[in-house]
């Protein structure tokens, strides 16, 4: 059974091997080795850790195997009380495809800081634009370029 609830920081290890593993596994198809390496040194567990105290970050469970399968987060878009941004949402490569990215982004789209959130906003990596996609998320002022940072920049309107 998949259960889901509020990251601990006792979470925060495990949580950033399950990253590691997603993008080493899924997102290398897309990025170069390198750019996975220097991006995996700013997802360790002390920044996890570091993150939970600002943002609400959740963790799905497989409570079969006692196994995190899953993680997202949503915060204050640089500090605002009306704009929002989701980060860090990855699924086990074991895991994808079965509805989990789904279930994780509908869980963080009930958080108070989406629902209070005129607008909100999401750094999309090129592996996960066409998900974010169905998900209700279009190109941030209609730019479908990658940013510097390799990254496309989504958002989606509450009304």
């Amino acid at each position: 059974m998949i259960v889901q609830r509020n990251f601990k920081n006792s979470d925060a290890k495990e949580v950033a091997n399950l990253v590691e593993e997603t993008m080493l596994t899924t997102n290398i198809k897309d990025y170069s080795k390198e750019y996975v390496e220097n991006d995996l040194k700013h997802l360790t567990a002390q920044d996890f850790k570091d993150r939970a105290k600002n943002f609400h970050c959740y963790v799905f469970i497989n409570d079969t195997v006692n196994k995190i399968i899953a993680v997202g987060s949503i915060g204050a878009y640089w500090g605002k009380k009306d704009e929002s941004s989701l980060f860090n949402i990855f699924v086990s490569p074991e895991y994808q495809g079965r509805g989990i990215g789904k279930q994780l982004i509908q869980t963080l789209e009930q958080d108070e800081y989406f629902k209070r959130a005129k607008r909100i906003e999401i750094p999309a990596s090129i592996t996960g634009l066409g998900f974010y996609q169905k998900m209700g998320y279009h190109f941030k002022n209609g730019n479908n370029s990658l940013d510097d940072e390799q990254l496309y920049r989504l958002e989606k309107f509450n009304n």
